[in-house]
């Protein structure tokens, strides 16, 4: 502890110090210490269309820190500050202070940020808190009004801002048509400032409406609407009466109450010398039980809304009250509207009475009754074929009302109308037209069910007239090319049938639109449609929609009417089927009849199971490239799906094994049904798939397979560069072909002096070939053969090829396996064929015969050995052949 006031007395004189020492260049001392924590922000609800933001901040328990602190609001992220002030908050709590700011500004303009600093010893400031922001909207698409559908105070000033997207800049501002002064909050944000809120003149609900719209320089245009309403009056006129001494009724005028019901009102009753809970009433009446014992009554009448509140105090005596009481209630029905009667008891008929018939669910109606007149009446308009409840209640000279009596239940005759629309086939040669009228009934209400036992159609055109009956809710009419005004009404036993109305126009007013366009479908279905709001439009707006297809199954039309200034229609997917396409008509409804405006198509949802196209039988291939072609309808309204292109799918097909080498191709555009796949190999086999493409993804696909050509050009080059060789080297050695001939028979031509006769030694070869033979391989290790023949003459040359042999020697490459159980047991060595010898005089020559010897083991699973024998004979010119020496050498493999 003593270090700590220690420590804290060094601070204080360190500040003192600081405080003589340092001043800035306005002369004042100025001493920044550390920085407090940032303050919260809390939005409070907007009263009368102003908004506060709540800030708060945590005591500062140092001894050095006073109440006095500064605080900045700014507006946008470039933080312009907008407020500055000293507060001294007195803290409610031991937590933290609290600061209340009012912004004219809506705060879903722009960014809100607050800081703070704190004095301390009421001259050190310490340095600013970071920025705490309360975020404006952030716009993606459209532009926004602000405040929208809020409820303002008639007779104050408001400012209200136009929030832009990315990329658009506001042009103008308008407030019920008028044109304002743009005021710029940061880069984008406009706004303007009106100074007294009124409604308009009237007594159209519309005159409590605010309409404001803003246009950008993209063509964007946004309108919304605000409300003016009032706070509540001081209730006048405060009155209580009873009947039975037991309940108290009291009445009240509320003064202004022709406000929108956005601007709900509360009326609260509270006893005041009383200790009762206090009472909910209703607009202009309340009721209670009586308080035993008590007299005297003191009450308040609290009545409020969402702009404020008033009170109005009463007292009276119970004991001075009395009212008429009403008997005999009698109802008179129709089909709009229904006549009630009563009867008022006692002598109270001399006096001028004043009486309420309410029925529910109607309202409430006031009616005088003259002096000495016992019956009233009253007629109400009501709704068709809809039950109500009646009852009524009198006062005396404007005095308390009375009760109410029972209630009298009553239900009103049905009313029938029609929804009328019409499908048109125009033939131009004969300048005619069928019309099919097309009609569903509407009854409201639901107290009974409604018969209808047919309809009537009525038309007339270039003055002549014509009617037929139907029995169904469609009729086909010819008719000629002038403009036909259609009458179609219901038939009913009781009640009234309302007709129903529509024009054709002439023929020469052929239905044109300037837009078609497709919708994109989305997972959850349906359809959301929006069109140009026409000025022409005198009538609304009708749109019609049919399901396309599926030839065998009909169509049926549908339609529904929108009024004018509504140019939006949301459609749920639970009309609507997946993969089906559905094409909507948007008419203007004009004096002259209806004209085609747009005409959209799309799917509550988009499959992905399209059928495959059609490939052609021509298809033109090279050695390098296949191009080819497909017969396909993209626009096929029985497509589950919109076509977006093609996708084409290339395989190598190789002999024995499963395609491979896949790549595809995608074509982007529908109406292309040909493509070129090039850098192909020649005299291949390829598989090509064709398929076609929507946004979920490809089709069904069609395959065919196609062989590249042989390219004879490459072959043929191939082929002539050996023999350009050949001839090049022919012509390059012809000057010495000479000597390569001397040479090529020095290789070639048997020495000279050989003599040698073919049949001698022919035999001779067979011979030692059975011998061989019959020697197993351990025990050919050396022959010795002598060759006896006599010489030809030297000048004689004979030449000798080996016959073929008796027994064929199996390729060196491939092993033959002999089973254990073979008759020949022992090893053989064959002899090879193809000897070729030249004998040439006084020359010496040595044959070589190498052959393979193939050993037989006990073990037939043991590896096999090869051996080879070599035997060399020695050839002397003489008349004998001697050998001179011969061997066989075992090589295993």
């Amino acid at each position: 502890m003593f270090l700590l006031r220690r420590f804290r007395i060094f601070l204080i004189r360190l500040l003192w110090f600081c405080l003589i020492f340092s001043e800035d260049h306005n002369g004042c001392c100025f001493i920044t210490v550390g920085q407090p924590p940032s303050p919260n922000i809390s939005l409070l609800p907007a009263v009368g269309g102003k908004q506060s933001l709540v800030v708060s901040w945590p005591i500062n328990h140092s001894d050095l820190a006073g109440e006095l602190s500064e605080i900045q609001i700014s507006r946008t992220e470039n933080h312009i500050i907008i407020y500055s002030e000293n507060v001294s908050v007195v803290s409610p709590d031991l937590d933290g202070y609290k600061w209340t700011w009012t912004s004219d500004l809506p705060l879903e303009c722009v960014d809100h940020s607050v800081r703070i600093r704190h004095f301390y010893n009421d001259s050190v400031l310490s340095s600013w808190s970071k920025w705490t922001t309360n975020p404006g909207v952030k716009i993606k698409d459209k532009i926004e009004i602000f405040p929208f559908q809020k409820m303002l105070r008639g007779g104050t000033s408001a400012m209200f801002c136009c929030v832009p997207p990315p990329g658009v800049n506001i042009t103008n501002f308008t407030l019920r048509g008028k044109e304002y002064p743009l005021i710029s909050i940061g880069a984008k944000v406009k706004a303007i400032a009106v100074d007294n809120l009124t409604i308009q003149p009237g007594n159209s609900i519309y005159k409590y409406f605010i309409l404001l719209g803003c246009n950008g320089t993209a063509g964007d245009t946004r309108h919304i609407n605000n409300y003016i309403g009032f706070p509540p009056q001081k209730p006048i006129n405060l009155s209580c009466v009873t009947s039975n001494m037991a309940d108290v009724y009291c009445t009240w005028d509320p003064g202004r109450i022709k406000q929108l019901p956005r601007n709900t009102q509360t009326q609260t009753l509270r006893i005041e010398n009383s200790d009762q809970a206090p009472i909910s009433c209703a607009q202009s009446s309340c009721t209670f039980a009586a308080i035993p014992q008590l007299e005297e009554y003191k009450i308040s009448l609290v009545v409020k809304n969402k702009l404020g509140e008033e009170t109005q105090s009463y007292s009276f005596n119970i004991s001075s009250r009395a009212f008429p009481v009403v008997e005999s209630v009698t109802v008179s029905r129709g089909v709009t509207d229904a006549t009630v009667s009563w009867i008022i008891k006692g002598r109270l008929t001399q006096l001028n009475l004043l009486c309420q018939v309410s029925t529910d669910p109607h309202g409430t109606t006031e009616i005088s009754c003259g002096s000495g007149n016992s019956c009233c009446k009253v007629q109400l308009d009501l709704i068709p074929n809809t039950r109500y409840s009646t009852k009524v209640r009198c006062s005396v000279s404007g005095r308390p009302w009375g009760e109410w009596t029972q209630s009298s239940s009553f239900t009103t005759h049905p009313l029938v109308t029609l929804n009328l629309w019409r499908r048109i086939k125009e033939w131009a040669d004969t300048h005619s037209r069928q019309v099919t009228l097309l009609w569903t009934s509407h009854v409201p209400g639901s107290a009974t069910t409604v018969a209808i036992k047919g309809y009537t159609v009525q038309w007339s055109q270039e003055g002549q007239n014509r009617t037929v009956d139907s029995g169904q809710t469609q009729t086909e009419i010819s008719i000629g090319p002038g403009q036909c005004d259609f009458t179609v009404q219901a038939v009913l036993d009781r009640g009234l049938a309302v007709p129903a109305h529509l024009t054709i126009p002439k023929m020469d007013v052929r239905e044109s639109f300037s837009m078609e366009k497709h919708l994109n479908s989305s997972t959850a279905g349906g359809f959301s449609l929006s069109w140009a709001e026409q000025v022409t439009a005198t009538c609304g707006y009708t749109v019609e929609w049919c399901s396309q297809g599926n030839l065998n199954v009909p169509c049926t039309l549908q339609w529904m009417k929108m009024p004018k200034r509504n140019n939006t229609l949301v459609l749920p997917a639970g009309n609507f089927k997946a993969g089906c396409r559905y094409t909507f008509n948007i008419y203007e409804c004009t004096e002259h009849g209806h004209r085609l405006l747009e005409r959209q198509t799309g799917y509550s949802q988009e499959l992905q199971s399209v059928q495959s196209p059609s490939l052609v039988k021509t298809v033109q291939r090279t050695s390098s490239s296949v191009t080819l072609e497909w017969s396909f309808n993209e626009t096929d309204p029985a497509h589950p799906a919109f076509i977006t292109g093609y996708l084409v799918t290339v395989q190598d097909v190789l002999p024995g094994y499963a395609a491979a080498n896949v790549f595809s191709v995608v074509v982007a555009d529908p109406q292309r049904k040909s493509v070129t796949i090039e850098r192909l190999q020649e005299n291949h086999e390829y598989a090509f798939s064709v398929s076609a493409l929507t946004k979920n993804g490809p089709g069904q696909a069609v395959t065919v397979n196609i062989m590249t050509r042989r390219n004879y050009s490459a072959h043929l080059a191939e082929i002539m560069t050996p023999l350009f060789l050949l001839l090049g080297c022919t012509i390059l050695l012809w000057p010495q072909r000479k000597k390569l001939s001397k040479k090529l028979k020095e290789i070639f031509v048997y020495p000279a002096g050989m003599n040698i006769k073919a049949t001698e030694l022919t035999a001779f070869l067979n011979k030692t070939n059975e011998t061989v033979l019959s020697h197993k391989p351990d025990e050919c290790i050396s022959c010795d053969i002598e060759i006896l023949n006599t010489s030809p003459p030297l000048n004689q040359t004979s030449t000798l090829k080996d016959p073929e042999p008796t027994n064929k020697l199996p390729s060196p490459d491939s092993q033959s396996y002999a089973p254990s159980s073979s008759p020949s047991s022992g090893s053989y060595c064959p002899q090879s064929a193809a000897l070729l010898y030249h004998r040439a005089a006084d020359q010496q020559t040595s044959i070589t015969n190498k052959s393979y010897f193939h050993t037989m083991v006990d073990d037939a699973f043991e590896p096999q050995q090869v051996k080879i024998c070599e035997i060399k004979y020695s050839v002397e010119p003489h008349e004998s052949l001697g050998v001179e020496y011969g061997y066989m050498s075992n090589e295993s493999f």
